[in-house]
């Protein structure tokens, strides 16, 4: 009996080996609920795009009122269209050291042919001093459509498509190898050997240096595929298409399947081949199905402040396109938008903008103000008559979602335990409705909500207003410096306000 049951205890070890080395490649993501007391970063806001630090949110009116998370789509700038030209998937980033805007952009152009005709693909520059008036210069680096006479800098090896770029902003300084600018863009049609996903550097965003480049994967996944580091992970993540296995033409199979899905590849190291096949990390679900958007076209990412923040690009085939958020903790687990709001809305009809929004892959900030550069197109996907330029849309920094509290009574969010990094408390919140009482309170509780003295709503100085950064104090001007290295709950009380951050500081 003993040996029977070390044999199969031998064998359950070995299939468990088996398991485990066949996923070690792949990230072991997170627990949706955190452990507490959650350990915060003097500095690091603290975002509440989801319940990652809420142990409790409600209205105090709560058959009829509820706190919730609401989208609020950053503001399409005035002066839209921004830059014109031929011009798809864009990317705006200022210059390290200048401060000067920076846009790459996929620019497209038809090659008729015997049966047919193909598309040619290079990667184009601008660059402006305000980010709202901006500058094509004529850098006669490559021939295109038959003249150097234009922007182009990135062609790809044997002058193949080049597209979808993007610029690597979360790089630590030791991975740049020595370049301020490093570059992850797609290449097609120039062999089995160079096609593929791509990286490569470059001093000045300009001059790109093909000596540095190297292919980071060989699969045929047509759009903008992204790539950030997660300095906590110490790993970096790419969003791709599952092109190995969907699209395929070979054999005999029931159809080619749906490649516009959002998949993900891992790697601990950057600038080599990375292993493995794509996994699914995003499907369009039940509520798509129900206004058919039932494809997603990519989706560019940026890592800031321990939170992944997805710029989604959802597609109804074979037209609208649009742009929503979606985030995570992880890079695994994604929580898409409340109610689907779109981030980056189409323009109304007869706009430069009313058939396609594909946000950047990241927001450029701009004093307290974020930008969200986006390629807007006046046609839908099918149509080859249509015209691309792009826009701007802005908010004040931070402000993309946030927790509601309802007029006529507001409503209070608890935090979970924290153990506080030192520093005052901050809060990035405003005011809803300019009409009626608008309030913001704190009350610092442990942890079975009894008030710490002196950290009562009572006591604390009420904020009305409308700040990015506003210091919550008590009677006194006690400050929650008080408390560094102690386990608190905050207890906000937000009536017809918005909360979006905390941060100690």
């Amino acid at each position: 009996m003993i040996d029977r049951a070390q044999a199969t205890m031998r064998s359950h070890l070995a299939i468990l080996t088996t398991f485990l080395a066949l996923f070690a490649p792949f990230p072991v993501a997170i627990a949706q609920v955190p452990t507490e007391p959650l350990e915060i970063a003097r500095g690091v806001p603290q975002f509440f795009v989801d319940d990652w630090l809420v142990d409790n949110r409600y209205a105090i009116k709560y058959k009829h009122n509820a706190v919730v998370h609401e989208v609020l789509p950053p503001r399409k700038h005035p002066a839209n269209p921004v830059y014109r030209g031929d011009c798809g998937y864009v990317n705006v980033a200022r210059h390290p050291e200048s401060g000067k805007f920076q846009l790459w952009t996929q620019v497209h152009h038809w090659v008729e042919k015997a049966g047919g005709h193909s598309s040619r693909y290079a990667i184009a520059y601008a660059e402006s001093a305000d980010g709202l008036k901006w500058n094509a210069p004529d850098l006669g680096l490559f021939e295109w459509q038959g003249t150097r006479q234009n922007n182009i800098v990135i062609r790809g090896p044997n002058n193949a498509r080049a597209s979808g770029p993007q610029i690597l902003l979360t790089l630590p300084e030791d991975q740049k190898r020595g370049f301020s600018h490093v570059m992850c863009y797609r290449t097609g049609g120039a062999g089995k050997e160079n096609d593929g996903i791509r990286l490569i550097g470059s001093h000045d965003g300009i001059h790109w240096n093909t000596d540095s480049e190297v292919r980071l994967k060989h699969i045929h996944s047509d759009t903008l595929n992204s790539i950030v580091y997660d300095a906590g992970r110490d790993r970096y993540l790419m969003t791709c298409r599952a092109k190995d296995r969907y699209r395929r033409f070979k054999g005999d199979m029931i159809d080619t399947g749906a490649s516009r899905r959002i998949s993900f590849l891992t790697s601990d190291e950057l600038w080599t081949e990375w292993s493995g096949s794509p996994r699914a990390l995003l499907t369009p679900d039940e509520i798509d199905a129900k206004t058919h958007h039932n494809f997603f076209y990519g989706m560019p990412v940026h890592h800031h402040a321990g939170i992944y923040w997805g710029f989604l690009w959802v597609f109804r085939m074979n037209d609208p396109i649009h742009t929503e958020l979606v985030t995570s903790r992880d890079g695994i687990h994604w929580n898409r938008s409340p109610d689907r709001t779109p981030l980056i809305p189409l323009g109304p009809e007869g706009a430069w903008d009313d058939g396609m929004t594909f946000g950047g892959p990241h927001w450029v900030e701009v004093g307290d103000q974020w930008r969200f550069y986006y390629a807007g197109h006046d046609g839908a996907h099918q149509s080859k008559e249509r015209s691309a330029a792009v826009g701007v849309a802005t908010c004040k920094k931070e402000r993309l979602i946030g927790l509601h509290g309802p007029k006529n009574g507001g409503g209070a969010v608890v935090t979970r335990l924290i153990k506080w990094p030192g520093g005052d408390l901050f809060v990035n919140a405003a005011r809803r409705d300019k009409d009626g009482d608008a309030k913001l309170s704190v009350r610092v509780s442990d942890a079975i909500r009894n008030p710490v003295k002196g950290f009562d709503h009572a006591e604390c100085v009420s904020f009305p207003g409308d700040a990015v950064r506003h210091r919550i104090t008590w009677n006194e001007k006690r400050s929650l410096a008080e408390y560094e290295g102690k386990v608190i709950r905050l207890e906000i009380f937000l009536e017809n306000t918005d909360l979006f951050t905390i941060v100690a500081e």
